[in-house]
């Protein structure tokens, strides 16, 4: 075969991008191949392989849906932890004469992918999945809006974790850092297959994210029940709203910025260097536009979260509902004019610094509003301390010292000293952390009844709580201290022997935090073997006092037989203390979306899409973009995709739910 013909078919894919060198990188292989075996044959064997494509994969069912993103978070969280442990092990062992035990170009791609993994592949995930699960069922809808359009973005979120892990094992991930700046990430400096690895994992995901966020705001502003005005909503479905808003009005610049530094790439303009009339400073700019209300578009759901959370184990009302939901509000306009402090350094001037400095500073006041709200809502109130509560009180106590460190940051002479440092690292994790981590934990334990229809085993719940809280602070505080002496991130070797407790005690904090997800684990296996014992029914297993509450649990397919009618804001709890039993007559057949194949066809072409483009391969590219083009075709004149569920059946499961929900009242 003539080496033409070889490079035309292969692009730059040779047996070199096998790192068949790297034994850390043939060792996980050879772990996740046992591993999927595994798996697979476990599949195989117990014939569950038309169940799972019949029930799941195929599934439009929102609460399915919700459920297999908090999976593919938490999945792709053991990647993107791993990652973690091997930075710390390094910069513990790293120091004068000892240079580690990873190569400087592996942990560049180390820390760029834990980054990447853990903001797209596991935050985004479980919070999206949180607000798939959830939402509906609070607006009192019997599903999203565009059921399709639900499982086809989490089809491309999907794929777009795919293609990151396999830069794990065919070539290389970016070594950029997670926002890959230029002039690092343009072709000169980064000619590899790293960089085009990164923009096609998150454009493929953005995709879905954006597709997401559309559909869940045509679902809260279109599909909420008869008397739900925007100010009976629940606090959790406000924070979704605005967080969908944030994703709809900032993940189109994503797009946009990848898609430049992809022309910058491949076809060789200019936008984001020196010659030409480019500028590097325009590409940090956009993406900060866009990573600003990224931040925000994380933790406003888990606020809506802890609201909740607050709320039920309380016994109370939420304390200053209103100021809740316009703090919100507030912080959801201000996330959109604060992005220039990520870069005070660039040379901007004092009148730029200072504006931006004083808009941080301001955006800080809503947020510390909801502290207080949340205090005077435990005020008095009969709490208990049940593993969501305990995630809760946690969370409040961590999320202030982030603030405050944020607020520190927010004035630009102390920025100069600190940008770049390890005491932004841990600012970061601080909310990150102590804000999302913790709040999809707490939401995850939550609402795990309303989705499967028992509880997670409490001891283990505490245990995982309390490994994940002392390790963090473990992990995190001497960063504080590093960056105050001046120690910079994204660093893998140091010659200052007196730093080196700080990070090994930095090493045992991401070593209980391990113990932590261990517990986790370890929770959701107890839980499931004694599912029996800790089984309920009621619908309302945490006294909860919001409508996902008045459907059994788990909820039908259909969420509710008969549409409920909201007179005030805590709709269910009004109609507990009404005396409220579910109707047992008077059901017609109700109407559902079938399953879809063309979510799963269309994201897997994507991401044969996306490899092409990576290697090179453009008649791969060409092939799987017409492919893609045809099947759009072929799903949207599918005529047969509804169906009913007759109202005898809907008789039949509503009366088997009856008794026990009759408990409640």
């Amino acid at each position: 075969m003539s080496p033409d013909l070889v490079k035309f078919i292969f692009g730059r894919l040779t047996w070199d991008a096998i790192p068949l060198h790297e034994p850390i990188l043939l060792a996980t292989f050879a772990m996740v191949a046992l591993g999927g075996i595994a798996v697979l044959g476990a599949l195989t064997y117990y014939k569950l392989w038309s169940y799972l494509w019949r029930e799941w994969l195929t599934s439009v069912d929102h609460k399915k849906i919700g459920v297999m993103y908090i999976i593919l978070g938490l999945v792709m969280m053991l990647r993107g932890f791993a990652d973690a442990l091997m930075m710390r092990a390094q910069q513990a062992m790293s120091f004068g004469e000892a240079h580690g035990y990873l190569p400087a170009h592996h942990y560049d791609q180390v820390f760029t992918a834990h980054g990447v993994i853990m903001i797209f592949f596991v935050a985004m995930p479980l919070v999206t999945g949180l607000m798939n699960l959830v939402v509906p069922l609070q607006i009192g809808a019997r599903d999203v809006a565009f059921p399709f359009l639900n499982n086809f973005s989490f089809w491309m979120t999907v794929s777009g974790a795919a293609t990151v892990m396999m830069s794990l094992f065919v070539g290389e991930f970016a070594r950029t850092g997670w926002l890959a700046y230029p002039p690092l990430s343009n072709a000169t400096y980064s000619p590899g297959v790293g960089v085009d690895y990164y923009i096609w994992s998150l454009q493929v995901a953005g995709v879905g994210t954006l597709l997401s966020g559309v559909n869940l705001i045509a679902t809260i502003v279109k599909m909420r029940a008869p008397g739900m005005s925007l100010m009976k909503m629940p606090i959790f479905t406000w924070t979704a709203l605005c967080t969908n808003v944030l994703i709809v009005a900032a993940f189109p610049i994503l797009t946009a910025v990848l898609g430049l530094l992809s022309l910058d790439r491949y076809v060789g303009t200019n936008f984001f260097s020196n010659d030409f009339g480019g500028n590097p400073m325009m590409y940090v700019n956009l993406i900060w536009i866009w990573g600003h209300p990224e931040v925000y578009i994380l933790i406003l759901p888990a606020f809506g979260i802890y609201s909740e959370i607050v709320s039920t184990f309380c016994g109370k009302r939420l304390f200053g509902y209103s100021s809740m939901v316009y703090a919100t509000v507030v912080i959801t306009i201000l996330s959109y004019i604060v992005w220039l402090h990520h870069f005070f350094t660039m040379g901007s001037g004092a009148s730029v610094n200072s504006f931006f400095g004083i808009t941080t500073m301001i955006i800080s006041i809503p947020t510390g509003a909801k502290i207080f709200n949340w205090l005077f809502t435990m005020y008095r109130g009969r709490i208990r301390f049940e593993v969501p509560m305990l995630w809760t009180i946690g969370f409040m106590v961590t999320f202030v010292i982030g603030g405050m460190t944020g607020v520190l940051l927010a004035v630009p002479p102390a920025d100069f000293v600190l940008h770049n440092s390890l005491f932004l690292v841990a600012h970061f994790h601080n909310v990150i952390i102590g804000g999302v981590v913790f709040g999809m934990f707490a939401g995850i334990t939550y609402w795990f009844p309303k989705a499967f229809g028992f509880k997670l085993d409490s001891f283990w719940g505490k245990v995982s709580f309390w490994f994940w809280l002392t390790g963090f602070y473990l992990a995190f505080m001497p960063l504080y201290v590093l960056g105050l002496m001046g120690v910079t991130r994204r660093v893998s070797h140091f010659e200052d022997p007196s730093l080196q407790i700080w990070f090994v005690v930095a090493a045992l904090g991401a070593l209980l935090i391990l113990l932590g997800i261990i517990a986790f684990l370890i929770q959701l296996v107890v839980s499931i073997r004694n599912r029996e014992a800790l089984r309920d029914l009621t619908g309302d297993p945490w006294g909860g006092r919001t409508l996902e509450w008045a459907t059994s649990s788990p909820p039908p397919a259909y969420n509710f037989a008969f549409t409920p009618v909201v007179h005030s804001l805590d709709a269910w709890w009004d109609m507990k203390q009404a005396g409220y039993e579910r109707p047992t007559s008077g059901f017609i057949p109700i109407h559902m979306p079938s399953n879809t194949w063309a979510g799963i066809v269309l994201a897997g072409i994507s991401m044969v899409l996306s490899f092409g483009m990576i290697w090179h391969m453009w008649w791969l590219g060409a092939l799987s973009f017409a492919a893609l083009i045809i099947t759009a075709i072929v799903h949207t004149f599918n005529f047969k995709r509804d169906h009913y569920v007759p109202a005898e059946a809907v008789v039949r499961i509503e009366d088997a739910r009856t008794e026990t929900l009759r408990s409640l009242v």
